[in-house]
């Protein structure tokens, strides 16, 4: 394009002449010829050995999607149970509780060589301190705890460890029946010391729903407490001062256990780790229980059936303890307390269905008992006010 000015009779006159540039073809091709490789699609890059493939993360995410679609409920319902939600702290008691019940179940079907008490408390012990001391490693958490809970961590520790010893002692000294009671007396003991230690504020639906339960308990072991042994004639009861004793020893559990439940609850909230609360009964009863053993019982060294049973309950009862100390955590001590008896219930439905109990009113009236009263806390659920 091009433009001339021409002046003519003294009068400023403008003239504006335009030129087509298409006149000019070597000008058009040449601009062409620039333009055209700009505008045409680029040819495939060539892939060799140095190149870089990006692509290739689509397709794991397209398999990945797969087996999260696969894995969503129960990843969703252990993310709900653990994760701190409304209903978190009563979920992880009623699956500690069923693992307990299952554990019971295991060592009734999977009969294996007699083990002692001790020997099997020191087995247990030994698994969970393994156990927790790798979860511990593996999630990056500190193995030694906070400065501020270790006092808490030692103190739960040495209650639950002497819990356990009085136990052992009270169960072979006593009739299984009466030990067995004295030790669902535990979440009652839990509760009371619950409300002088951590201040914790009771309703009357806490305080009936713990009476409901171990009424309960009564009611399915009453037959069983009076019950004369068939084959001596003779009431089951030990006479004498051995007795009274391995009564005492009973109490002594459950008074130890309701502070460790405790304990459980003030170091698992101060150090937002339930896990390290476990370590710590590990780390204390494991060597204890290995002392005690040695000192006084004989050790009998199981076969591979009877070591593989064994490790099967020690893994268990890591679990069971795992998500007891997540329940304390996470809810009020009577409310997760009275969650505990689901495993009497459970115990006896099972001895009625596989024919090893014969069914009764009382054992009957005693799990609908515990059901109901179970149910009624799981209904009302938390407070709202979160403690």
């Amino acid at each position: 394009m091009a433009s001339s000015a021409e002046t003519s009779d003294g009068e400023n006159e403008l003239e504006l002449i335009v030129r087509d540039a298409s006149g000019s073809d070597d000008g058009s091709l040449a601009a062409t010829d620039e333009i055209v490789p700009l505008l045409t699609p680029p040819e495939k890059p060539k892939i060799n050995i140095f190149t870089v493939s990006y692509p290739r993360k689509a397709p794991r995410d397209q398999v990945r999607k797969p087996l999260e679609a696969e894995t969503s409920p129960v990843a969703h319902f252990i993310s709900w149970v653990w994760s701190g939600s409304r209903y978190s702290g009563l979920m992880c008691m009623a699956i500690s509780s069923t693992i307990y019940f299952v554990m019971e179940v295991f060592s009734e079907v999977l009969s294996a060589q007699p083990i002692p008490l001790l020997e099997a408390a020191f087995a247990r012990c030994m698994i969970i301190l393994v156990l927790s001391f790798v979860w511990l490693r593996k999630s990056g958490q500190p193995i030694s705890g906070l400065a501020n809970v270790k006092n808490l961590l030692i103190s739960r520790a040495l209650m639950g460890y002497l819990s356990l010893i009085s136990f052992i002692y009270c169960i072979q000294r006593l009739p299984l029946s009466q030990a067995i009671v004295l030790s669902f007396t535990t979440p009652i003991m839990a509760s009371i010391v619950a409300r002088v230690i951590l201040h914790e504020k009771y309703k009357i639906a806490d305080v009936g729903g713990l009476a409901c339960s171990f009424f309960g308990v009564l009611f399915i072991f009453r037959q069983m407490l009076t019950t004369q042994d068939k084959n001596g004639g003779k009431n089951t009861s030990v006479e004498g001062s051995s007795h009274i004793y391995a009564i005492l020893a009973g109490i002594f559990s459950s008074i130890t256990g309701g502070i460790s439940y405790c304990l459980t609850r003030a170091g698992a909230k101060a150090s937002d780790q339930p896990l390290l609360t476990v370590f710590s009964f590990g780390i204390l009863a494991s060597p204890a229980s290995g002392i005690c053993l040695f000192a006084l019982e004989e050790f009998v060294f199981p076969d591979v059936y009877s070591f593989s049973v064994m490790l099967v309950l020690g893994v268990l009862a890591f679990f069971a303890e795992v998500f007891l100390a997540r329940g304390l955590q996470l809810e009020k001590t009577s409310k997760v307390a009275n969650v505990i008896y689901m495993e009497a219930a459970l115990s006896q439905l099972w001895g009625i269905g596989s024919s090893r109990i014969a069914p009764s009113f009382g054992r009957i009236f005693g799990c609908l008992l515990i059901f109901v009263s179970v149910c009624c806390t799981m209904y009302i659920g938390p407070d709202k006010e979160m403690e």
